[in-house]
């Protein structure tokens, strides 16, 4: 009876990996759904839409972008989490949806690891630390004391989950403390720094840059741990105050779990063969972007090592999930 058991479970595996061979040389056999969990116009949205155009000439099907915005990320997310798993519904994720949400929200209806099965990593982009102008700080080591001569008196806004915990990270590494003001996007965050409203923010290179370069805001280092080639004379974090630290945007594509390994496997080859072109590079250095293709493999080791130090991160500020 054992044997029989395991021959028919031997068989039945042997079928599958036939069935879903001419399954992957078919696919894809009609258009591609592309979720980007945010509104049109961040960066999530703007990767999604360059993978997305150049992907669809490379497999030979257009790959349509769609917005599903709400909760952090987490509505587009539970949407592509619960799609068919056959190759057409991806993700572009990002630190938010696969990264943090789960240390911030308490009843995630989605596992980043578990409901998802992932394709590559896409995009790392640099943090820029900026401070006001009306802010009496203009380098790091500034900003440090005088956020230690008034603990708590200074204000740092955020635009989302991610630039909170990155901030806190910070923060609790050099042992100050600043007050946290969240809004509902980059641009509300930046125009309270404007009017001087808040005093410190953590913000995307593609969102804050752009302020710095006119002077209406200063800004002070870089959170990644080498210098960016696009601002080579903007130190980091980690040269100035903090050895070591290390905080990047980041988005990366993955499938409904269970999507056939073949199907995972075209989608990555093709994605890495367009992020490694000169025309992305040219296209994501003017975000302040880098190109960061890897394997299904290597995308899910990062997703899980993301999840464990933010969930660390919100464990030692305090932060409860909502």
């Amino acid at each position: 009876m054992k044997l029989k058991t395991l021959l028919l479970a031997s068989l039945s595996l042997l079928i599958g990996s036939v069935q879903a061979q001419p399954q992957a040389d078919a696919y894809p056999s009609k258009p591609i759904r592309l979720i980007a969990p945010f509104a049109p116009g961040g960066i999530t949205d703007v990767m999604a839409r360059a993978v997305a155009i150049r992907l669809s000439s490379e497999i030979g099907q257009p790959v349509i972008v769609e917005n599903r915005a709400g909760a952090s990320g987490a509505i587009g997310s539970l949407a592509a989490a619960r799609a068919e798993p056959d190759g057409y519904t991806l993700l572009m994720g990002n630190i938010s949806t696969l990264g943090i949400n789960p240390a911030v929200m308490k009843d995630l209806a989605y596992d980043p690891v578990n409901s998802f099965t992932p394709v590559s990593l896409v995009a790392v982009q640099p943090l820029i630390v900026a401070v006001s102008v009306q802010t009496p700080a203009n380098n790091m080591a500034e900003l440090v004391a005088l956020a230690r001569s008034k603990p708590g008196g200074l204000f740092y806004g955020t635009s989302g989950s991610s630039y909170q915990l990155v901030t806190e990270a910070f923060s609790a590494a050099l042992g100050i403390k600043m007050t946290h003001v969240p809004f509902k996007g980059s641009s509300p965050a930046i125009e309270a720094m404007l009017s001087n409203q808040i005093n410190v923010i953590f913000d995307p290179f593609s969102t804050i840059y752009s302020q710095v370069q006119a002077g209406r805001v200063k800004g002070l280092a870089m959170t990644t741990l080498k210098r960016s080639a696009m601002v080579p004379a903007l130190p980091t974090v980690a040269e100035t105050v903090l050895p070591g630290f290390e905080a990047s945007s980041w988005q990366g594509v993955v499938a409904p779990a269970g999507t056939p390994a073949p199907i995972i496997e075209k989608l990555n080859r093709a994605i890495v063969k367009i992020l490694s072109t000169e025309e992305v590079r040219e296209q994501f250095a003017k975000q302040g972007v880098e190109p960061s293709p890897t394997t299904p493999q290597a995308f899910g080791d990062y997703i899980r090592q993301e999840q464990a130090r933010w969930k660390q991160v919100a464990q030692q500020a305090g932060i409860q999930p909502e």
